[in-house]
């Protein structure tokens, strides 16, 4: 499979939400999905910007923007957080 199921907590709209990330995508191609999708089904409590990023819900680390989800070892299940 190509995708990856992960959980994306968006702490300004208090929601997880599970998506599919592509493995060969960047990951600011990722971000930049995921954001405008979280703007839709957060009804407006989250609105992504330029400045939006991805980062590891359990230990914070924010993600490097020029790797690849495969690169940065994200599997099925990951949680992730978008701030």
């Amino acid at each position: 499979m190509d995708k990856v199921l992960v959980e994306v907590f968006i702490p300004a709209a208090s929601q997880t939400f599970d998506i599919f990330l592509p493995r060969k995508s960047k990951l600011h191609e990722v971000v930049l999905l995921v954001a405008n999708t979280m703007t839709e089904l957060s009804q407006g409590y989250f609105i992504g910007t330029e400045h939006t990023l991805l980062c590891s819900r359990k230990t914070g680390e924010i993600y490097d923007i020029n790797t690849t989800v495969e690169e940065l070892g994200i599997k099925n299940g990951t949680k992730l957080m978008l701030l």
